[in-house]
């Protein structure tokens, strides 16, 4: 995906982030990379913080908000939304927002996170909860989208 997506102008495409990523040499760097990731999201709106978008199985308190856009020739497009009261895991979920904002709910359902983690090398580098916790989150986006794609 090279465009970015409406409401996202300021978060870097997931593309742009891989590419971010390799050029930084130390873990630290990257840590700091992903709390910025975190900084650039769209803000969720107050009325989004409730137990419909909490998502379970994260240690932090993370928020997703899934709607679906018309796109002009793709049909429904998925739209995220995201917030977590911990910086890291906010960075975590704003680049899964990256790699799942803008597709159509068969895209995201064939899309990988999980691979994308391991090839960044976050599999090794974040903690057991942190990796449950992202399981969670991309569970929670693969469910939105399997509605999606269910929906009349």
């Amino acid at each position: 995906m090279t465009g970015r997506q409406p409401g996202f102008a300021m978060l870097p495409t997931i593309d742009e982030i891989v590419s971010n990523f390799e050029l930084l040499d130390e873990w630290e760097e990257r840590y700091r990379y992903i709390i910025e990731l975190g900084r650039l999201m769209e803000p969720l709106p107050q009325e989004a913080y409730n137990d419909l978008n909490k998502v379970q199985g994260c240690a932090s308190q993370v928020w997703l908000q899934t709607d679906l856009t018309m796109s002009s020739n793709d049909g429904p497009v998925l739209h995220l939304r995201g917030d977590s009261d911990a910086h890291i895991v906010r960075g975590l979920v704003a680049l899964l927002i990256s790699l799942y904002n803008g597709k159509t709910p068969a895209e995201a359902l064939s899309t990988d996170a999980l691979a994308l983690f391991k090839e960044l090398g976050l599999s090794e580098h974040l903690t057991p909860q942190r990796s449950n916790g992202v399981r969670s989150m991309v569970e929670r986006i693969r469910r939105d989208a399997q509605a999606a794609v269910a929906a009349p």
